[in-house]
């Protein structure tokens, strides 16, 4: 039985985003083509990307799956900061992969997030972050406004970050 954090399950996927939390949606192009639109979608879906970025993940699966679970902790020593997670829902369509996972207990915020890849008709590739949540521990609510600033500076990385994945591959 899940014991995610909220109740408004799978709204990164559908939209819109739940009143009542901080909103993040960030889109970044990071690549052209077929071939880096299979290799940013596998690096999101396979925790690449995050452990690129410099995040620990503690995955129940190597790849992305509905009901599996994670965790992502950054910082180090007493500093590091962990936040379990459920996947909440995946893609992997032609032109769409991804997923979102939402908070568990002792996340340090109440919310969801999903990681998309898309390949447009242009032949762009696009990232897409989007996230709602809202602060669930005493630091994340003594943190107050410093919260989204760092979720936005966490989205901006991980999109440079798959960048760099794809014209590695």
């Amino acid at each position: 039985m899940s014991t995610l954090t909220y109740p408004e399950v799978g709204a990164t996927r559908l939209g819109p985003l739940p009143d009542g939390y901080s909103h993040l949606h960030h889109r970044a192009a990071v690549g052209r083509g077929r071939a880096d639109f299979e290799t940013a979608g596998a690096a999101v879906t396979e925790w690449r990307m995050h452990r690129a970025s410099g995040c620990r993940v503690n995955a129940s699966a190597a790849r992305a799956a509905a009901g599996g679970t994670v965790e992502v902790s950054a910082g180090v020593g007493p500093l590091r900061l962990t936040a379990p997670c459920e996947i909440v829902w995946t893609t992997y369509e032609e032109h769409r992969t991804g997923f979102a996972y939402g908070t568990l207990p002792r996340h340090p915020e109440c919310g969801e997030e999903s990681f998309v890849v898309e390949l447009a008709d242009d032949g762009t590739v696009w990232f897409t972050v989007m996230a709602f949540s809202r602060a669930a521990s005493w630091y994340s609510r003594l943190a107050g406004p410093l919260v989204p600033v760092a979720q936005r500076w966490y989205a901006r990385r991980l999109a440079a970050t798959l960048r760099r994945v794809v014209s590695a591959a």
